[in-house]
């Protein structure tokens, strides 16, 4: 059980469930309705690999960032601590090197017969940033809260690297592809066009919650940052400046929520419409004010769950907005 609260195994559950709602609620309809004119490389199988990757490489980032935090974490949660308590320091280096071991081979797979290795470096690339957020980023004034943002998006993102009709390389990657007529090519772009656009808008708003939800967390562990010497928003210009930073954020992210809403009516998207307007717009503005009324650590720990919350529901758009065009 230790085991598994280490790798936070409810995050875990959220990631896969993303990545499934994207795969089976956006790129899989496009297959079944296109598979004769474009090619699709994500099939059921290479799902599985990319979305365990992800979350192998997530929960080794989840082990080596407790690893260095150990200390802060003796402050801020006492009763939480895991390692170096029920499990070893040493098992924890060795389980982390065994998971992002596993993982890049689980994308090594697809990458080699999707025949671009180079795909693995999404991969590469997000072991290493979760390293160096765990030793360096973390510490400093915004930097790790907008790692943290970007990783996020990435569970995203990577779904898009590893699918060649959404970035316009699908031309090298099937002999079938280069028998394509120009009007049949101009079909492919035009069919990549709606599901990316679709990631894209997603990922965005994954970014924007998350590095909220970053800086409510680092307002929620101020004491343990502080007295380790960390450089994050809170400790460098106060708590009532991290605050009204989350107010400005929130603000840029519930604007664009309103205007994508008024797209989505004026296009007659009611069902969508009425979605983002009473399960992302109302809510964020509740949490808003919730926020601003904390006044101690729980209340910020509140906080930080509410807008998981939010995000869960966000992903739960793309469900709606499979069934709203179909």
């Amino acid at each position: 059980m230790a085991w598994f609260r280490l790798i936070r195994w409810q995050n875990l559950l959220i990631i896969f469930f993303t990545q499934y709602i994207a795969w089976n609620f956006v790129l899989e309809p496009q297959r079944i309705a296109h598979s004769s004119r474009l090619f699709f490389n994500v099939d059921f199988l290479n799902f599985l690999c990319i979305s365990l990757s992800t979350i192998l490489i997530a929960a080794a980032g989840y082990i080596i960032n407790d690893y260095f935090d150990v200390n802060i974490d003796q402050i801020n949660h006492p009763n939480k601590v895991l390692l170096g308590n029920k499990i070893h320091l040493r098992e924890g280096i060795k389980a982390h090197l065994f998971l992002n071991f596993i993982a890049l081979c689980l994308s090594s797979y697809v990458a080699y017969t999707s025949h671009h290795l180079e795909w693995i470096l999404v991969q590469v690339a997000c072991i290493t940033l979760l390293w160096y957020y765990s030793t360096h980023f973390k510490r400093q004034l915004l930097v790790g809260n907008i790692v943290v943002a970007l990783l996020v998006a990435l569970t995203m993102v990577v779904l898009v690297v590893y699918q060649p009709f959404l970035h316009g390389i699908s031309t090298d990657v099937q002999p079938i592809i280069h028998s394509l007529s120009e009007v049949n090519y101009s079909f492919a772009i035009a069919q990549s066009f709606i599901p990316a656009w679709v990631f894209g808008i997603y990922t965005y708003f994954a970014f924007m919650l998350t590095l909220i939800r970053e800086i409510v967390k680092d307002i929620e562990d101020f004491k343990g940052d502080e007295k380790e010497g960390c450089h994050t928003l809170p400790i460098v210009m106060g708590i009532r400046f991290a605050r009204r930073t989350i107010l400005v954020i929130t603000i840029l992210t519930i604007t664009s929520l309103i205007f994508s809403a008024i797209f989505l009516f004026a296009f007659h998207y009611y069902l969508l419409a009425g979605y983002f307007s009473s399960l992302l717009i109302l809510p964020l503005l509740i949490w808003v004010i919730y926020l601003f009324k904390s006044k101690d650590v729980s209340h910020y720990h509140k906080a930080s769950q509410g807008l998981k919350i939010i995000m869960v529901l966000g992903i739960c758009t793309l469900i709606i907005y499979h069934y709203q065009l179909n």
